[in-house]
């Protein structure tokens, strides 16, 4: 099944950066791409309200026309990219999250107008985060700069979640040509205070760390060769914050749908949010795709 890339677009600049990441990303992957447009019924719901109308609302003329010319800019731009447009009846994020059924990859920006209202602000972005069958990249603002050449930064805490956000994050840097730099975040050594927190860890907690970290470098490494690979532990009471903080020099951050030890409740809690809304680059949220695609 030749799954496509697809982004979410509603006209406004961050998912237009955001259908731009997505065309290189199916150029990339020699895949095809959908624009999708997630449209609401005039009161604002994705059905009519009268029980006794079965029908659903009609695609806009003017959200048709808007689609047909982000994808032919994108044609113009990317050479040899196949483009395709749909919109969908329904709230953005479950359309979103439907499309991600069949999906290789879904795109979307940190803000949005129109049919994408809010989106990894409320509900759209928590759905599809946490529910997304694909994996689902997170597009920051166009007026925030990227690191050029920057390394792709991932969690690593021992779960299967993150294994494969490992694997997701190594063929991310294979093809973007980059460092890959895998990071575990430790809590600091339990009762210290003051300075001594901030600096150290339990000796279990710095074994099963550089345990960790060395057992992933090792599978990355064998599987990809020439990749340069860079083991990080951290000691930090917030994984978030360091995380977040780590990812100000990186291109790419990626991270498990769930999680364990220093990650726990990854996308269900504090840590996942503040990576997605706060990142200072692209998330990359590493949902497995759908076996079937259906």
């Amino acid at each position: 099944m030749n799954r496509p890339v697809v982004a979410g677009v509603d006209g406004s600049p961050s998912s237009l950066a955001a259908a731009d990441q997505a065309a290189a990303a199916a150029v990339a992957r020699s895949r095809p791409l959908l624009l999708v447009h997630g449209y609401l019924h005039p009161l604002g719901y994705g059905v009519p309200l009268n029980p006794y109308d079965v029908g659903v609302p009609a695609p806009t003329a003017e959200a048709e026309k808007m689609l047909e010319r982000v994808a032919a800019d994108l044609a113009d731009r990317h050479p040899g990219l196949r483009v395709e447009v749909r919109q969908v009846a329904g709230g953005p994020g479950a359309a979103l999250v439907e499309e991600s059924r069949r999906a290789e990859l879904v795109v979307v920006g940190s803000r949005g107008v129109g049919g994408f209202t809010g989106l990894l602000l409320g509900s759209v972005g928590g759905q599809l985060a946490q529910h997304g069958h694909c994996p689902v990249l997170v597009v920051r603002p166009a007026e925030q700069p990227i690191p050029v050449g920057g390394p792709v930064l991932v969690g690593v805490d021992g779960s299967e979640s993150a294994g494969y956000a490992v694997e997701l994050a190594a063929d991310e840097a294979d093809r973007r040509d980059a460092e890959l730099v895998l990071v575990h975040v430790a809590a600091p050594e339990r009762d210290a205070t003051g300075p001594r927190a901030a600096a150290g860890a339990d000796a279990a907690d710095r074994a099963e760390a550089a345990e960790l970290l060395s057992a992933a470098a090792e599978r990355i490494r064998t599987a990809h060769p020439g990749l340069r690979v860079t083991e990080r532990a951290m000691v930090d009471a917030s994984p978030e914050t360091a995380l977040r903080d780590a990812s100000g020099e990186a291109s790419l951050v990626v991270v498990g749908s769930r999680g364990r030890g220093g990650f726990a409740g990854l996308l269900l809690g504090s840590v996942s949010q503040a990576l997605v809304q706060h990142a200072h680059c692209p998330v990359l949220v590493a949902h497995p795709p759908s076996p079937t695609g259906d």
